[in-house]
């Protein structure tokens, strides 16, 4: 059986770059919602204290996380290795934006979030150098 689309690249590469997308156009709605003031309003209260008191740093480092990790999928699905300097920025963005939020909630909130947003980035950033090593992107 043959799993590769007629452009030659294998159906897992085109699910893996669709899912990975909406998850970070996900964060980048997440990130919109938390920048407008009427929606934060109406935010639970300590999920709002947390958005007001995110400094600058931390809000560009957010910005970077999941824009960068968005345009980053686009061009991995438009087949452009150029996703993957994307893909390394939206890792300094998440580390960014993880190491405010440790240390505004603590160890036992953030632990679970820092992990999968850092594994999922981790995963993007090998899997765009393996597409490329494929081939499937140039």
């Amino acid at each position: 059986m043959n799993d590769k689309t007629p452009s030659g690249v294998h159906l897992s590469f085109w699910v893996i770059g669709a899912v990975a997308l909406v998850w970070n156009l996900m964060g980048a709605m997440n990130f919109i919602m938390q920048m407008n003031p009427e929606t934060l309003a109406n935010m639970p209260e300590p999920y709002r204290a947390i958005a007001e008191a995110r400094p600058a740093w931390a809000a560009a480092g957010f910005a970077v996380a999941v824009f960068g990790g968005a345009i980053g999928c686009i061009l991995l699905l438009l087949r452009n290795a150029a996703g993957f300097y994307l893909f390394i920025a939206s890792a300094l963005g998440v580390i960014m934006m993880m190491a405010h939020f440790y240390s505004a909630t603590g160890p036992d909130v953030a632990i679970i979030g820092m992990l999968m947003q850092l594994l999922v980035t981790a995963f993007l950033i090998w899997y765009s150098k393996h597409a490329e090593r494929k081939g499937w992107v140039r």
